[in-house]
């Protein structure tokens, strides 16, 4: 009698926990973004404003965000060698994922003994900040590799970065190069100069803290390596065009 019960209960476990996997599964696959949309048309929004717009809210503040789009064309050539050489500069020769860069943040790990962290590319960060959290999670990172994959297969770099130019937090509150541009230096993205963007690229670690009106010690070194590393990078002019 006992033996039949627990075989009873053991087949009821397994049933429930298939049914939980079909109802998120399905989910998945209902929420999931459409992407190639995003061949011809610009996101109204991102997961990452969405975030900060309810931070806003429950502190009793109104939820305005500086972000204006611009098209590819009219966002320095200057800021895209200064992301680039600051956030991913093998970005035109991978498919989504950098393996140089992930053996290096697993080798810093070990050294340090520490979580890996870091190495992720711009796609990586184009599909976390319009469609995930900053969640470190398992099932989080899965759905990053699965859009970052999708995303490479649909779209050309070329609108990877115009997309990630465009979304990308550059302080808080501010939102994309034309923002960031305007916010920092009263001017339009296009406008901006080899030091601007520098000081622009350096904020995109850490925009919470570190951005143009930054007097950190930290996020000025950074924007000296960016800007030296622009000068290195002549190869880049060639990769944004």
């Amino acid at each position: 009698m006992t033996l039949r019960f627990v075989r009873r209960g053991c087949a009821r476990l397994i049933v429930l926990a298939l049914l939980v996997v079909v109802v998120l599964v399905g989910y998945q696959v209902v929420s999931w973004p459409d992407i190639r949309a995003l061949v011809h048309s610009n996101p109204q929004t991102t997961a990452f404003i969405e975030r900060y717009q309810k931070q806003l809210r429950k502190r009793g503040l109104p939820d305005h965000v500086d972000w204006s789009w611009v098209p590819y064309s009219r966002i320095s050539p200057h800021l895209k060698r200064a992301v680039l050489v600051g956030e991913d500069i093998n970005f035109f020769s991978h498919r989504g994922f950098d393996a140089s860069e992930i053996r290096e943040a697993l080798r810093t790990a070990w050294r340090e003994h520490e979580f890996p962290r870091g190495a992720s590319t711009i796609t990586q960060q184009v599909a976390k900040n319009l469609w995930l959290s900053p969640s470190t999670n398992p099932l989080r990172k899965l759905r990053e590799a699965l859009l970052t994959r999708q995303l490479e297969k649909v779209l050309d770099k070329r609108r990877i970065l115009e997309l990630y130019l465009n979304v990308a937090e550059f302080g808080p509150g501010v939102y994309g190069a034309e923002a960031a541009a305007r916010r920092y230096f009263g001017k339009s993205a296009a406008d901006l100069s080899p030091g601007e963007a520098a000081q622009l690229a350096a904020a995109l670690p850490r925009p919470s803290t570190w951005n143009p009106e930054s007097a950190s010690r930290a996020y000025r070194r950074q924007v000296r390596s960016i800007r030296a590393r622009m000068d290195r990078a002549t190869f880049l002019w060639k990769q944004i065009e």
